[in-house]
C-alpha cells in the first residue's frame, strides 16, 4: 500500500478511572487474549502498510512491553517496520506531547524520511476491522485533502465524548464538532484519517508556528471550509474504549456469537503477542455458561456471562457473573463477583462478596497471594 501508518497511543483518559492508573488505554486487555492496539496494528498489517509508527507517552511501560517484537503483526521486514516513538528531549524541545498534532510535529522527521505519498492516522483505543486500501481508493476518487472515517451511531448513544460530523449528499464534511453538549447529528468520527504526506507535514508545521497542538480542533475544524474534507462511512463493528462503561460493554460484546465470528473466524485475522501458556483447565465443580476463558486459567467454580483473561484462578464454590476478570487474578474460595471489573494481578480473599449495584464496580486488590 502506498501509505505509512501512524497510531496515536499516548493519551490518558480519566473516564477509565483506576483502569488507566497503571497502563495506557491502548494497552487495555480486550476479548480475553488481545490488547486494544492489536486491532489498529492488525488492520494496518492486513492492508499491507509496511511502515508504522506508534506514538506512546502516558504509562507506556505495559504498552512498550507488548510491542517489544514486531513479528506478531508481521512488521519484522528489511524494508519498513514498526517504530515506537516517545517524547524526546532535544536542543529545540523538551516538552511532552501537548496534543495529537504536537505528537506528530515532534516526530516530523519520521514523515520527512518516508517516501510513501499518503499517511493513515489511527487511534490505538478502538476495536474494529478495516481495509485501509478501500479508504485510500475513496480518498483518491473524491480528490480529497483529508478523509475522515465515520460511523452512524445507534439512537440513544451518549454523543458528548465523540467528534460529530455533518456531511452533504456528496459526503463532504460541512460541520465538525468536538465533544458537543448537544449533538446535531448521530454520525461520529472514528479517529481514522487519510491525508497526503506532504500536505500533513505542511499543516503540522503551520500549527506549530501558531502554537496549536490538537489535530481535530486545529486542523480538521479550522480547515473544514478551506480544504476538501470527506467522510468515509463504515457499517461494520466499531467501538471506542473511552470510559469504564465502554470498556465493559466492548468485552461483553465478544460474548455474542456474531461478534466472535466476525473477529475470530472471518478473514482477515486479528493478531496479538502470543504467550506460551497451557489451555484453560476446568476442574470438578466448574460450570461455564456463555463466557470466554483464556489460556492459563484454572476454574473450579461457576462462571456466567463473563470474560476471564490469561492466568486467572477461580477457587472452589465461586460464582462469577457478568464480570470482566483481567490478567493473573487469584480469586479465593466461596467468593461471589457480579457486575465487576477486577484489575490485573489482584488477589481476592476467600469469602469475598463484590457486587456492582449502581453500575460497574472496579475491584483493585493488592493483598499478598502467598503468606508464609
Amino acid at each position: 500500500m502506498r501509505a505509512i501508518g501512524i497510531i496515536l497511543a499516548g493519551g490518558n483518559n480519566h473516564r477509565m478511572k483506576e483502569l488507566s492508573h497503571r497502563r495506557a488505554i491502548s494497552a487495555m486487555p480486550v476479548a480475553g487474549s488481545y490488547r486494544s492496539i492489536d486491532f489498529a496494528l492488525s488492520n494496518m498489517s492486513n492492508s499491507r502498510i509496511q511502515k508504522v509508527a506508534v506514538f506512546t507517552q502516558y504509562n507506556s511501560g505495559s504498552l512498550n512491553e507488548h510491542l517489544n517484537s514486531s513479528k506478531w503483526w508481521d512488521f519484522g521486514r528489511k524494508q519498513g517496520g514498526l517504530y515506537v516513538l516517545t517524547p524526546t528531549v532535544t536542543s529545540e524541545n523538551s516538552n511532552w506531547y501537548r496534543g495529537t498534532a504536537d505528537a506528530i510535529y515532534q516526530n516530523l522527521d519520521f514523515l520527512k524520511r518516508s517516501h510513501e505519498p499518503y499517511v493513515v492516522i489511527a487511534s490505538g483505543d478502538c476495536v474494529y476491522k478495516m481495509d485501509f486500501n478501500k479508504v485510500l481508493e475513496y480518498h483518491i476518487e473524491k480528490k480529497a485533502d483529508i478523509t475522515v472515517v465515520c460511523k452512524e451511531m445507534e439512537p440513544g448513544v451518549n454523543m458528548d465524548r465523540y467528534g460529530t460530523v455533518k456531511m452533504n449528499e456528496d459526503c463532504r464534511v460541512e460541520e465538525f464538532e468536538e465533544k458537543p453538549l448537544v449533538a446535531k447529528t448521530n454520525t461520529v468520527s472514528c479517529g481514522i484519517y487519510v491525508i497526503r504526506r506532504r500536505q500533513l507535514i505542511e499543516m503540522i508545521e503551520h500549527c506549530a508556528e501558531e502554537d496549536r497542538y490538537d489535530f481535530v480542533r486545529d486542523i480538521l475544524i479550522r480547515h473544514k471550509d478551506i480544504k476538501r474534507i470527506y467522510g468515509y462511512k463504515i457499517k461494520d463493528y466499531w467501538r471506542n474504549i473511552a470510559s469504564v462503561e465502554d470498556y465493559f460493554g466492548t468485552n461483553m460484546d465478544f460474548l455474542k456469537p456474531e461478534v466472535r465470528n466476525y473477529f475470530f473466524r472471518q478473514y482477515p485475522d486479528i493478531y496479538s503477542k502470543v504467550d506460551d501458556l497451557p489451555p484453560a483447565k476446568y476442574n470438578v465443580g466448574a460450570h461455564i455458561k456463555n463466557s470466554l476463558i483464556s489460556s492459563g486459567c484454572i476454574v473450579n467454580g461457576v462462571v456466567e456471562n463473563s470474560v476471564v483473561f490469561k492466568k486467572g484462578y477461580i477457587g472452589n464454590n465461586c460464582t462469577i457473573k457478568n464480570s470482566v476478570i483481567l490478567n493473573d487474578v487469584y480469586i479465593g474460595d466461596n467468593t461471589h463477583i457480579e457486575n465487576c471489573i477486577v484489575e490485573s494481578n489482584s488477589t481476592i480473599r476467600a469469602n469475598s462478596y463484590l457486587v456492582g449495584e449502581e453500575g460497574i464496580k472496579i475491584v483493585v486488590e493488592r493483598d499478598e497471594r502467598y503468606v508464609i
